[in-house]
């Protein structure tokens, strides 16, 4: 019977994973507030993952080259940007147009004014200014996190699982272990946007493991991490850094946006329908043309 607990190298890459992350933890926890320690406790544990990978292959005597660090298809690495911006731009015009959020939030653009030193621009032109600033550079930072864990998120784990499970399960099981990994954060400290943490972990949980299937499919597909370091860039950038503040609250607005909300999730899991119907073209799984499903 398949099963990831009689896979030595996902369970080494697991338990270095966890044990490093504790430390982070910790220090998270202890504080109370993600952005604790000038935001350098996330930092290093968004790079616990990646550490973990290069060290699990130094163990098993693997070459780092195996990690999937070929650039590929350029169209992969450009589809992988725009998705998250497509699926943000749709959960959040759902949102502003229901009335779940208002559009826009006008203390927060004129703190981009002020910081831009643009003050005598109008609201609408800032707000394209700052969209278009923070989607051309602001993704290069964001993609400096999003490696340390998609090393491996995607660079080991997804490859690895799919050595013995069809593409379903391997999203599952990823998505899985990538929710569970931000528990304890999302549970004891303050990632969130203030709903209750039950509500949190639930959305939460849906998006990640349904976005996996985003992923998953990318990193198969092209057979290059660079796809999830972009996609988890763009993911985070779009939702935590121009969608969400530019949203104003209307009341019960933050049980409807960003990733602690029930708006994205619901548009994730279409997306991952999509592209679980789209699971044939992942040729090179083993066993996945006779066990799709």
């Amino acid at each position: 019977m398949k099963n990831i607990f009689t896979s030595r190298p996902v369970i080494t890459f697991l338990l270095i994973t966890f044990l490093l992350s504790s430390i982070f933890y910790f220090l998270i926890i202890y504080t109370g507030k993600i952005g604790s320690g000038f935001g350098l406790y996330v930092t290093g544990l968004m790079w616990c993952p990646g550490i973990s990978a290069l060290i699990t292959s130094l163990i098993l005597g693997r070459k780092l080259s195996e990690l999937g660090w070929q650039w590929g298809n350029a169209k992969y690495q450009l589809r992988s940007y725009l998705i998250p911006l497509l699926y943000a731009s749709i959960a959040y015009i759902i949102i502003w147009s229901i009335g779940w959020g208002g559009f826009y939030n006008k203390e927060f653009v004129t703190q981009v004014s002020n910081s831009f030193g643009l003050t005598q621009l109008p609201s609408g032109l800032i707000i394209a200014l700052y969209f278009i600033f923070m989607g051309l550079f602001g993704v290069i930072g964001s993609a400096a996190n999003g490696l340390g864990e998609e090393i491996g998120w995607r660079g080991f784990l997804a490859p690895e699982l799919s050595k013995t499970f069809n593409y379903t399960k391997t999203s599952l099981i990823s998505g899985g272990i990538w929710a569970v990994w931000h528990f304890p954060i999302l549970i004891f400290a303050d990632y969130n946007v203030g709903t209750p943490y039950w509500y949190g972990l639930t959305c939460f949980t849906v998006m990640v493991i349904s976005i996996s299937f985003v992923f998953t499919w990318f990193r198969l597909k092209s057979n290059s991490l660079w796809t999830g370091v972009i996609l988890h860039a763009s993911h985070n950038l779009f939702i935590q850094s121009i969608f969400t503040p530019l949203t104003k609250d209307t009341g019960n607005t933050k049980y409807f946006i960003d990733e602690f909300g029930i708006v994205i999730p619901i548009v994730c899991l279409c997306f991952a329908i999509y592209f679980w119907s789209k699971r044939s073209q992942l040729i090179s799984i083993p066993n996945e043309i006779d066990n799709r499903h």
